[in-house]
């Protein structure tokens, strides 16, 4: 698990390091240089000749610094400051200065030469208006150039909390980032202006003057992760890994509901229960035989058939292809209202669920809904362009006033239960195809039947779904790849994890 922190929290972090541990902060500035310098030269991008353009912020002060290591490695370098002398902090005014001792010439005029690579140190991850003037133009001539580009700490003008553009921004192929990532930097459009990064320690935590062991409530996974899946046992049966009710499917709909209850089974569940049409019966029995179909038919709603469905399951879903009649509203209202265990609504379940928002305050049960963007943006009534600018605020507070888990499906995908955020950073964009999203409602159902929390279940199976595609991707190409292709690579991703499972068996 990493922890992701934005702007504020990295400077009370800063902050924090320097007054209560006293490590002079031109200690971590020296720090910070020595470690952008080693990924240049571990990137081959100290060859030729080697732009640095610094600010007048600590931003500046670390390229300064890096600029001085640069000349005492023998590197071609060229010093430029970009802001005004009356504003350099203290810590970059002492940086120049020792720049200016050593004698390197530092020019307030960009020379307009072939650069083979550019360090960007103008802004840091305390910007928060738009870039103008000047400043726009210069990064904007930096975007022209052939040259390599290195950011550090983040690229000047993406912003380090939401990861929007805050008028331009440099597009950097490595960022050398300090510490923890910042959320900016792994929300788009922000991630596509950073390239590779490389997060380097250079002293800063907060566990030596906080205790805490969690420096933010923001947090991605790692491989690591996966082995919080629950651990098959020696001594079980089907009934030991959970009844997944897939409500799901109408007539010349079936695909939906095939996928999803594949991946359920895939995941590790012990058996899929399909309510569906009549119409289905055929195809998902052809398709998926170890799944259990119940089916309902006619135009009343089939009330008896559900609720012996609902009292059978452990965790239910509802919405894959199911439709958005009003035989399927009044489905989508018994659920929400008489159910009492773990629910994942999907796909058209919030189509109709936009209707009736407010019925989720009445729930009984745990629900997880799993909307893309479009689905949001009906459920929270705002254009999708306007709560993308601050996507993870966005699905806190939705998750917060609803008391619900949402993971809201994006390039980047965001997972709140209104405390806690996960950000999603596996998958590809292989998987912007259709039934992607029913595979993940089955990958989360999978994960709830074997006795994950809401929230563990959601964020491990976003996690899960991304890996999954990024396997099919390998096999298939981006453009290539089916959704069934992601739910078959489910249990090759959770191989490492069921061997080490068996190791511990034997």
């Amino acid at each position: 698990m990493e922890f992701l922190v934005n702007a504020l929290q990295m400077k009370k972090y800063d902050s924090g390091t320097i007054q209560q541990l006293g490590i002079p902060a031109l200690v971590l500035m020296e720090r910070a240089a020595l470690c952008v310098t080693e990924e240049m030269e571990r990137e081959g991008y100290l060859e030729g000749q080697v732009l640095v353009v610094c600010g007048a912020g600590n931003n500046g002060g670390d390229g300064f610094a890096v600029a001085r290591l640069l000349v005492q490695r023998s590197v071609d370098v060229t010093v430029v400051f970009v802001g005004k002398e009356e504003a350099l902090s203290e810590e970059a005014r002492i940086q120049k200065k020792i720049c200016e001792n050593c004698g390197i010439k530092i020019s307030t005029n960009l020379y307009m030469r072939e650069y083979t690579t550019i360090v960007d140190a103008i802004f840091g991850i305390g910007l928060s208006r738009n870039v103008e003037g000047p400043y726009l133009e210069l990064i904007e001539w930096i975007n022209r150039q052939s040259s390599y580009v290195v950011a550090v700490d983040i690229p000047s003008g993406v912003s380090a909390d939401t990861g929007q553009v805050l008028g331009t921004a440099v597009r950097a192929d490595l960022t050398v980032t300090f510490a923890y990532r910042k959320m900016g930097q792994l929300l788009y459009p922000g991630a596509s202006y950073c390239g590779k990064i490389v997060c380097r320690d250079i002293g800063i935590s907060a566990q030596y003057f906080t205790g805490e062991e969690n420096p933010s409530n923001v947090f991605t996974y790692t491989k690591e992760d996966l082995s919080d899946i629950p651990k098959r046992r020696p001594y079980s049966n089907k009934g030991s890994y959970g009844k997944v009710l897939l409500i799901a499917g109408s007539k010349g709909m079936s695909g939906a509901a095939c996928l999803a209850a594949r991946a359920a089974y895939r995941t590790g569940c012990g058996l899929v229960r399909v309510f569906t049409p009549e119409s289905n019966r055929q195809v998902i029995q052809t398709y998926l035989p170890e799944a259990i179909v119940t089916v309902w038919e006619g135009d009343s709603f089939p009330e008896q058939e559900l609720m012996a469905a609902l009292a059978w399951s452990d965790v239910a879903g509802i919405g894959p292809g199911v439709g958005t009649g009003e035989i399927q509203r009044e489905i989508l209202t018994h659920v929400l209202t008489q159910y009492d265990k773990p629910l994942v609504i999907d796909a058209d379940g919030l189509n109709l669920l936009a209707k009736e928002t407010e019925i989720l305050k009445k729930v009984r049960s745990p629900v997880i809904l799993t909307p893309h963007v479009g689905e949001m943006e009906r459920l929270i009534g705002m254009n999708k362009e306007e709560f993308l600018k601050d996507i993870v605020n966005t699905v806190c507070e939705f998750a917060k006033e609803y008391k619900v888990i949402c993971a809201l499906k994006d390039a980047r995908t965001v997972v709140s239960d209104g405390a806690s955020i996960y950000v999603n950073t596996s998958g590809n964009s292989g998987m912007a195809t259709g039934g992607s999203g029913d595979v993940l409602t089955g990958i989360v159902l999978g994960l709830l039947s074997q006795g994950m929390s809401p929230f563990e279940a959601a964020s491990v199976g976003v996690y899960l779904h991304g890996l999954a595609g990024d396997e099919a991707r390998r096999k298939s190409s981006a453009y290539g790849m089916l959704a069934g292709d992601i739910a078959e690579e489910v249990g090759v991703v959770l191989k490492a994890a069921d061997v080490t499972a068996e190791k511990a068996e034997l």
